[in-house]
């Protein structure tokens, strides 16, 4: 049987893309969404993933005409519309240049549109529609859970089949959403976007993630990961972290955007930084040790103390500078909630595309990675931390005359080369003893193969 757009109500769900309503209107009346959408003239392509095959963030914007038409399709009432679809009322170059009257439709990506876009519980959706389709909303990470059938909503836009993982084991998560409505609550009390504050916190807690491979104590995490992963995560641990992170990483976020909006902690880093009389901020400030009691980590103060140069320390740096008067005109440095693009987590589909290209390519780093001893890379990791935090100790104010100042900035400079000297070297070494063929490896350190094996030999004969 043939049925008549219109005839079948399709009723949007609340942050729905317009994409996905689109398909689902298509289902109702036993259509591909490509006839479907063939009611609309299309001012561009559909977006795409980089190895073909296309987006379920995909978005589409309409003009006036084309609202009208998808109204009509879905038989409910523009206003309504309106209120639930949040790329509804976008606007467009290319539909405004079009012919008046003319149905038209762009696409676009849901994260350019209004932000992130995730999957939606086809249980939930089944429950309103009454078929378990596939529903794509708008949806920040702090209402991913679904609580009634315990499922983390998974970001849409990454090129991997997963739309959700299964958290009903873990509590703790869900129990965690519901917390945040209070912690947001306090955001809005202190004057403060709840989502800045989200954000700030999530990515503090993402570069613990990125350096708690390293942690011998953490024993939360893991576990969490293994539940998401189905049971076992070892068996593509690379890519469970990716895609478990946000999920199993979620009740720290909101606990540590629950403790930096607390004053009594931007006390203790007040106290920590000497108050009144300036001094280095200790490993063992009280700060740091109540943050770790907070995230249910005793052990973690001193390790994210010493973590230099991340956005932990420029909240830091900015309440010091609010409480010293020392600020200056309004502006990311005195703005504790300033989260600086370099300090911006990856996000899952950004680390699974370079996941996939790092696997393709021959003699990629990850390929002997795992190969290498724990002790090895730990040693590794020491050696470039080593060099990096000295280079950062040149970034202080020099006094003092020219000649001398200069004389100390080189000396710096080649102690700091030598780490760094140190740092690759110890890196070769260990991949080929992982295996890994010696032209690949002096292709990585671009020299002659033979005058690496005749450097890294001539190394180990000094005791380097």
């Amino acid at each position: 049987m043939t049925h008549h757009p219109g005839l079948l109500r399709t009723a949007p769900l609340q942050g729905e893309t317009t994409s996905s309503l689109i398909c689902r209107i298509a289902g109702r009346y036993g259509m591909e969404a490509k006839a479907l959408r063939s009611y609309w003239q299309w001012r561009n392509y559909p977006p795409g993933h980089d190895g073909g095959g296309a987006r379920a963030d995909a978005e589409v914007l309409l003009n006036t005409a084309g609202q009208e038409v998808l109204a009509e399709l879905c038989g409910v009432e523009e206003d309504v519309l309106a209120r639930a679809l949040p790329s509804w009322g976008q606007e467009d170059a290319k539909l405004s240049a079009g012919k008046n009257g003319v149905p038209a439709a762009a696409w676009r990506t849901g994260g350019a549109v209004a932000g992130p876009v995730a999957f939606g519980c086809r249980l939930c959706a089944a429950r309103r529609t009454g078929t378990a389709v596939r529903v794509v909303r708008y949806t920040p990470r702090w209402e991913r859970v679904c609580v009634r059938h315990g499922q983390w909503l998974l970001d849409a836009d990454a090129d991997q089949p997963l739309e959700h993982l299964d958290v009903r084991q873990l509590p703790e998560v869900a129990a965690t959403q519901r917390r945040w409505t209070g912690v947001a609550r306090r955001a809005l009390r202190a004057g403060t976007e709840p989502e800045r504050v989200f954000a700030l916190a999530h990515a503090v807690v993402a570069r613990w993630w990125e350096q708690a491979l390293t942690w011998e104590s953490e024993a939360i995490w893991p576990r969490r990961l293994h539940q998401v992963a189905g049971g076992d995560a070892a068996t593509d641990l690379e890519r469970w972290r990716i895609v478990g992170r946000d999920a199993v990483v979620f009740p720290e976020v909101v606990a540590v955007a629950d403790a930096l909006l607390d004053p009594a902690m931007a006390e203790l880093v007040w106290r920590d930084s000497g108050a009144g009389r300036p001094r280095p901020l200790s490993a063992d400030g009280a700060f740091f040790r109540r943050l770790g009691d907070r995230v249910g980590r005793g052990w973690l103060g001193p390790l994210a103390a010493t973590d230099y140069g991340g956005p932990l320390t420029s909240w830091m740096g900015s309440v010091i500078r609010i409480r010293r008067g020392a600020g200056g005109p309004p502006g990311y440095d005195n703005d504790p909630w300033w989260l600086r693009q370099e300090h911006q987590p990856a996000t899952m589909a950004g680390q699974l595309r370079v996941l996939g290209k790092e696997k393709k390519a021959p003699g990629s780093g990850r390929m002997w990675r795992a190969a290498v001893p724990a002790e090895q890379r730990t040693l590794i990791t020491r050696a470039i931390e080593s060099a990096e935090e000295h280079l950062l100790q040149l970034r202080g104010v020099q006094t003092g005359p020219t000649a001398d100042v200069a004389q100390q900035l080189l000396r710096n400079l080649r102690h700091s080369a030598a780490l760094i000297d140190n740092a690759w070297k110890r890196t070769a070494l260990a991949a080929l003893n992982a295996g890994m063929p010696l032209e690949e490896v002096a292709q990585w350190a671009g020299m002659p193969a033979d005058a690496l094996m005749n450097m890294l030999t001539a190394g180990q004969e000094d005791g380097g």
